[in-house]
């Protein structure tokens, strides 16, 4: 094999509507604390840091001694940096690694799988511009909120009894279904909630804002008057009334289970999971594809009728959609996030400030490395150059590389690695 090294990445941030403002973003932070000559702009948001292959977002090689502008090119060019495995099944990064910050509501959303794509690709290849899957997990760097799949029945149900303007949009005989479908078999609550949340989703305009009106209205009125609200969600309905006015995807918390992430937690997002992340920064990591079904919350293309019929309508309580971590057998600083897909994994690596030493363990497959807090050096053996590791370093990893560092900070040191454990 090639003499690969590891290499310093230089990635670019979108700056998409719903991202937070300049340095209330994580991402703006990552970028300032990694270059101190990046002009962070305050009135401009920054949405998401793209690590990866991805061709709308390929990642700059920051090495002048490489002949090879962007990380897509070089690895096309030593595909054996990839390692064995991942390069005869993938010939690319398979994964897509992300800095989220997000301030306002994204989408109501799911993600098709493979069979799926494929057809979507095929018959609307300007709305879903690729055949693959799109698995996702994002890891809260802070506290962070996202909606995340369909919520117990009995809770949907009491929803519809404290919100008639929901129960309007349903119809009573829907309802009673649902109702009805309580204790009995899985695949009948399943269809009760797929004909109630369709029914809602597919709601004429013009009768579904007239409903949301009247409960933005009502839940106003008695908060003006010092009513409780918390038994209808009222401050998040106004919240989310207030980013996306007259928007179906309003009525949708009263399906969707709130997920509340605290650092280190996680959710993975499998195919056909309904979501949408609403406030707070992660890390994502994610297939590489850019096929989204979305239905509200979003100026983007919806397609109502495809995220109707592809959701997985199992019902479960928000605690179910945590995704654990489980902790390296070898090495004590390492917590894995190993989801049920092949295409990637996440390391969490918490160095403890008491070490002054650390290696940076080998892996199969290459891997990209974000710093999130800390600062360590390390030296080549063969040039003897100093690699400055800080809070925003991005590197690089070529399969089976091994990275010592000497830590140099007085806070522990967080990083993220994402890779693919075939």
């Amino acid at each position: 094999m090639a003499n690969y090294r590891v290499f310093l990445l230089s990635c670019p941030v979108q700056h998409y509507a719903w991202g937070k403002m300049g340095l209330s973003s994580e991402v703006a932070q990552l970028l300032a604390c990694s270059d101190p000559l990046v002009v962070i702009q305050e009135d401009k948001p920054y949405a998401e840091l793209w690590m990866g292959t991805h061709p709308r977002g390929d990642a700059l090689i920051a090495d002048s001694s490489i002949d090879e502008k962007t990380l897509g090119q070089w690895i096309s060019q030593n595909l054996n940096s990839l390692g064995y495995k991942v390069k005869e099944d993938y010939r690319d990064l398979p994964f897509l690694f992300k800095v989220l910050s997000v301030n306002t509501a994204l989408s109501i959303q799911a993600h098709p799988n493979k069979q799926l794509a494929k057809k979507l690709h095929s018959r609307a290849p300007q709305h879903y511009p690729d055949g693959n899957h799109k698995p996702e997990m994002a890891i809260a760097l802070t506290p962070f909120q996202a909606l995340c799949g369909f919520r117990p029945v009995q809770e949907i149900v009491d929803f519809l009894q404290k919100v008639p303007e929901l129960q309007f949009l349903i119809g009573s005989e829907a309802v009673e279904q649902l109702k009805q479908s309580m204790g009995q078999d899985p695949k009948a609550s399943s269809s009760a909630l797929k004909l109630c949340f369709t029914k809602m989703m597919k709601s004429e305009k013009a009768i579904f804002q007239k409903q949301l009106n009247l409960l933005v209205k009502r839940i106003s009125q008695e908060v003006a008057e010092g009513k409780d609200v918390t038994q209808s969600l009222g401050e998040f309905l106004l919240k989310l009334h207030e980013q996306y006015p007259g928007d179906i995807g309003c009525f949708v918390i009263y399906f969707l289970n709130l997920v509340k992430l605290e650092p280190g937690e996680a959710i993975f997002l499998g195919a056909n999971v309904p979501h949408a992340y609403l406030n707070g920064d992660c890390v994502e990591c994610m297939a590489c594809s850019d096929n989204t079904v979305r239905a509200g919350l979003t100026p983007k293309f919806i397609d109502v009728e495809t995220l109707c019929d592809m959701l997985d309508y199992t019902s479960a309580p928000s605690s179910a959609k945590l995704f654990p971590s489980v902790p390296d057998e070898i090495d004590s600083c390492v917590s894995i996030y190993n989801p049920p897909v092949p295409e990637f994994a996440v390391l969490k690596i918490l160095v403890p400030s008491t070490n002054h030493f650390y290696s940076i363990s080998t892996l199969e497959s290459a891997s990209i490395l974000l710093v999130v807090k800390g600062r360590a050096v390390s030296r080549s053996l063969d040039t003897d150059q100093e690699l400055l590791l800080q809070r925003g370093t991005i590197l690089f990893m070529p399969a089976n590389m091994l990275l010592s560092i000497e830590i140099k900070s007085e806070e522990d040191m967080l990083m993220f690695r994402a890779c693919c454990l075939l």
